[in-house]
């Protein structure tokens, strides 16, 4: 796994289980893998002569991050290099554009959209109906190389960045949901249950599985997508499908090939999580069961606070609620960053996400109620 992140340290856990010998290539020893994975090679991910020489060896390569060069992945597959998801997938969560493009090519409903250059062109595109929102056409995550613009000045100094960009409609969404499917190179596939997502400064906050009060009908039609756009764009391993729920449908709003933070709630809440699904599937072993193990699960991200006692602070959440499970990602600790997730399983959405959210408090602020 290209990456020393937190997917791949928890995608670590996995191969455990499955004996399945995994390196991790990571950018230093600090990093969140690197600390657990004795299969870490240093390197840089941006240089092809490290690439190649992570991948000798390997029966398969595959991600944790969109951000390998596209050239060094064709000179990979060139080399005989089992890549997966592969260039020509990847292309899509690397390119703004192109995944925009593509889904429209498809008949799939997203945000209106439109490369944008100059000022004018942005006032164009608004015609009036402002804000609308920019996004760079490559590199953006967490909300980074995000932008909502309320006036055409506000685009003029995103446009200053002179970075490529596109222009999207401001949806006046209902709420999001986001699904992650599986698909095999032998092309079985496997959904998990809709989730609604709670976001905050462009950041994943809380996961709801299943998705509360979502029509059955609409559910299906959400993981039928989110399997259709695997099957079109020809992904292997995990792809992550991020919605807007609107009166008058359903859009695409991200897509992500990779174990995704929507998909967190699987390592306990499901009966395979997706770390041990994209394994599956990119090893083309059958794919396991994404069910439900409880009626219903609830994710929250712990995000860090003004300090970095956030282990002294296990023992008040593990007495006060031992049915929390915590997973910490061995990160330093700055304001805003994702250092951990908890997860609560039950039967009742509300109470869970209460519990959840307490647990994320407390390990961030040192009491219950912060946000």
């Amino acid at each position: 796994m290209v990456g020393g992140g937190q997917l791949a340290r928890m995608t670590s856990q996995a191969t455990t289980g499955l004996g399945v010998g995994f390196r991790v290539l990571a950018g230093h020893a600090g990093e969140s893998a690197a600390q657990v994975v004795a299969g870490t090679r240093l390197g840089d991910y941006r240089s092809l002569d490290d690439l190649r020489a992570f991948a000798a060896g390997c029966d398969v390569l595959t991600f944790d991050h969109e951000h390998v060069p596209a050239p060094h992945l064709h000179a990979l597959e060139q080399d005989g290099v089992h890549v997966r998801p592969n260039a020509a997938a990847l292309r899509f969560t690397q390119d703004k554009l192109a995944m925009r493009e593509r889904m429209a090519g498809l008949g799939i409903a997203c945000p209106r959209f439109a490369l944008v250059r100059t000022v004018a062109e942005a006032e164009a595109f608004a015609d009036g109906e402002w804000p609308l929102v920019l996004k760079a056409v490559s590199g953006g995550y967490d909300g980074k190389g995000v932008w909502v613009c309320e006036s055409a000045a506000d685009a003029k100094d995103v446009l200053a960045h002179g970075i490529a960009l596109i222009a999207e409609e401001y949806v006046a969404f209902e709420r999001e949901l986001a699904v992650v499917a599986a698909r095999s190179p032998h092309r079985q596939g496997a959904v998990y249950p809709v989730v609604e997502t709670i976001q905050r400064d462009g950041i994943c906050r809380e996961v709801l599985a299943p998705a509360p009060g979502l029509a059955p009908g609409l559910a299906a039609q959400a993981q039928e997508l989110a399997l259709r756009i695997a099957r079109e764009l020809g992904v292997t391993g995990l792809l992550a499908v991020e919605m807007f729920e609107t009166p008058a449908g359903l859009l695409v709003n991200e897509l992500a090939m990779r174990p995704h933070n929507t998909g967190h709630w699987t390592i306990e809440g499901a009966r395979t999580s997706q770390f041990e699904q994209h394994l599956r599937a990119v090893l083309d072993l059958p794919l396991g069961s994404p069910q439900l193990a409880a009626p219903a699960a609830v994710m929250a991200n712990v995000l860090g606070g003004d300090d970095e006692d956030v282990y002294d602070r296990y023992i008040h959440v593990m007495a006060a609620d031992p049915a929390v499970k915590v997973h910490m990602y061995g990160k330093q600790v700055r304001p805003g960053r994702k250092i951990g997730h908890v997860t609560v399983l039950g039967e009742d959405v509300a109470d869970l996400a209460d519990r959840a959210r307490r647990a994320a408090s407390y390990l961030r602020w040192g009491k219950e109620d912060g946000d």
